[in-house]
């Protein structure tokens, strides 16, 4: 039985993905590397990516996050991500446009990711409105979430 160099790919992303969130970094990077040998894909650019964030390479985060959205520019993660790599770096400005793409792409789990992004860099840059407005809209998408719960709770809404 011959396994399609598609699914071979996203089974060893898939399997990155999960070496990552058990804290192996460097196991995740393999794992993603060779999916990207087998088949190139956004998902497997885009968690690369997210990975080599973890070493705090951005550049190099923010190359792979270019590379997977030349693959497909319908994948909402690696807008959200170049985002959170330019926030991490003080580019909070130079984030926004690459949130809001993250917000309007077809393809897009979880959903509410790019609003709560676009909340926190508004609330550090003084627009605690606008950031009232995104952590509400995530909240409309994922109810009860405790990261946009807390965020409100944190704005100082007194003097605007």
């Amino acid at each position: 039985m011959n396994i399609h160099p598609e699914e071979q790919a996203k089974e060893l992303w898939q399997l990155g993905t999960a070496q990552l969130v058990q804290g192996d970094v460097q196991g995740a990077i393999s794992l993603f590397e060779r999916s990207l040998e087998v088949h190139p894909t956004a998902e497997g650019y885009t968690f690369r990516g997210w990975a080599v964030s973890f070493l705090g390479r951005y550049d190099e985060a923010i190359a792979d996050c270019r590379r997977a959205i030349e693959i497909d520019p319908e994948f909402g993660n690696p807008y959200n991500d170049i985002g959170c790599y330019l926030m991490q770096q003080g580019e909070l400005e130079e984030a926004i446009p690459w949130l809001e793409k993250a917000k309007q792409a077809k393809r897009y789990e979880p959903r509410h990711f790019p609003y709560l992004n676009l909340g926190h860099v508004y609330a550090r840059v003084a627009q605690p409105m606008k950031a009232l407005d995104e952590f509400l809209k995530a909240l409309e998408l994922h109810p009860g979430d405790e990261v946009a719960t807390a965020a409100i709770e944190a704005l100082d809404l007194t003097e605007h």
